[in-house]
């Protein structure tokens, strides 16, 4: 379980103070998926980051009763004088998992060959996502976190065996997808929300949240 009980969040810009949150409530149950639909600009990624426990809120409170991801395509805890196959085994180790197993499955997911034994910090931005991405699929989580979709390589062949084994994942897991495009949403969840102007709308279908999202755009 995955719950914010008036949770708030702002930033200062330098000329005005931007809201994120106002006192917002809403909880997400194991199996039941969720998609949160966001104009650019409101605070998605502060958003899914307070998820995982990357931001903390400002005021309310936040509570994990589950394994929740880090978000897709986050590259927090790697240390780029480290080969993957190092960096995979310390993050397995920080989640308590099989190092060996952690390692196998990236390595095998990634295949990027003998770069896997050398520095991250030598790897292009691509090898980086496949590595990153496969090291995410390999933790197993309750909860995954998405934010604006499932990062595209430009390995077509990564992006078949990595999209398999998410959906795969969520037969068994649920996620929560935060996007400003509808479509996104609709591959993974069947209700949604709206974020707007600091205050979250929740509606029981996907269909309802479209109608009213696509009406104040």
């Amino acid at each position: 379980m995955l719950e914010f009980d008036n949770v708030s969040k702002s930033f200062w810009t330098g000329t005005r103070r931007k809201v994120i949150l106002d006192q917002a409530s809403f909880r997400v149950e194991p199996g039941h998926s969720l998609g949160i639909l966001a104009p650019n600009g409101t605070g998605k990624t502060t958003l899914v980051n307070m998820m995982c426990g990357l931001e903390k809120p400002d005021e309310g409170t936040i509570r994990r009763g589950c394994r929740i991801s880090f978000p897709l395509g986050f590259v927090g805890g790697i240390v780029a004088k480290h080969s993957a196959n190092e960096n995979a085994r310390y993050i397995a180790r920080i989640y308590g998992l099989d190092a060996d197993y952690v390692s196998a499955f990236a390595r095998w997911l990634t295949d990027i060959h003998e770069y896997f034994d050398m520095p991250v910090g030598t790897y292009s931005a691509g090898m980086r996502q496949r590595f990153t991405f496969s090291l995410l699929l390999a933790l197993e989580f309750d909860i995954y976190l998405i934010d604006e979709g499932m990062p595209q390589t430009t390995d077509v062949e990564f992006n078949r065996r990595a999209g398999a084994v998410l959906y795969d994942r969520l037969r068994t897991a649920t996620v929560v997808i935060v996007s400003h495009q509808p479509a996104t949403i609709e591959k993974f969840c069947r209700s949604a929300a709206i974020l707007r102007d600091g205050r979250l709308y929740s509606f029981e279908s996907l269909a309802e949240a479209k109608q009213y999202y696509d009406y104040t755009a």
